[in-house]
């Protein structure tokens, strides 16, 4: 078995993967990695306990066990690094997602999460939620402050009959032409549910 492969395999999936995209989790190379950290962590120990039953000074003797455990120690330095880059840069896209797409995630990205992703999205949405609504201040709109706070949109997806964030209600009928607030339409442009018509 050849160490380390798996963990490299990780962080090469995110270098060659397309900037503040996702990739499906690599679930089975993650528990891979996991167990080589756990048999690295077993390893050492087991040296230390070699070490120690021959009466050697772990930080100071220099045999063939002192390197086996800075071997061993190094790999599992290693191995977290990667998980931790993975795991950190995962993370990343999902923060900036919830700007992008607000508290929902979409279908085709959902797939793409492991549990304990849409666990943290769910988190991370109510967090920024909860302090927009402490501040009384929507933080998810348009960064530039926009020239009419009306747009006209197009519904590109049927959605019936719709409650928007300012309290009205709105039918979206696929094809139909509409004069929202833009915080209102702001959600569902960023779905790909609606198109802003300009001009």
């Amino acid at each position: 078995m050849m160490y380390g492969t798996k963990a490299i395999q990780l962080v090469k999936e995110i270098a060659n993967g397309e900037k503040g995209q996702l990739t499906p989790f690599s679930s089975d190379v993650f528990s891979e990695v996991i167990a080589e950290c756990s048999q690295h962590f077993a390893d050492l120990r087991s040296l230390i306990r070699k070490m120690q039953e021959a009466g050697l000074d772990v930080e100071t003797s220099k045999n063939e066990d002192h390197y086996g455990q800075l071997i061993h120690h190094l790999s599992l330095v290693r191995n977290k690094r990667c998980l931790m880059a993975y795991m950190y840069n995962r993370a990343e896209i999902l923060r900036n997602l919830v700007w992008k797409v607000g508290s929902e995630i979409p279908e085709e990205i959902q797939e793409k999460l492991s549990h304990s992703e849409k666990e943290y999205f769910k988190k991370h949405s109510e967090a920024l939620k909860s302090y927009m609504s402490r501040v009384v201040l929507e933080l998810a709109v348009d960064m530039v402050p926009p020239k009419d706070p009306y747009i006209k949109v197009r519904v590109l997806d049927d959605m019936g009959e719709v409650e928007l964030p300012s309290d009205n209600t709105a039918n979206f009928a696929r094809h139909s032409m509409h004069f929202l607030k833009r915080t209102d339409a702001e959600k569902y442009i960023s779905l790909g549910k609606m198109e802003e018509l300009t001009g």
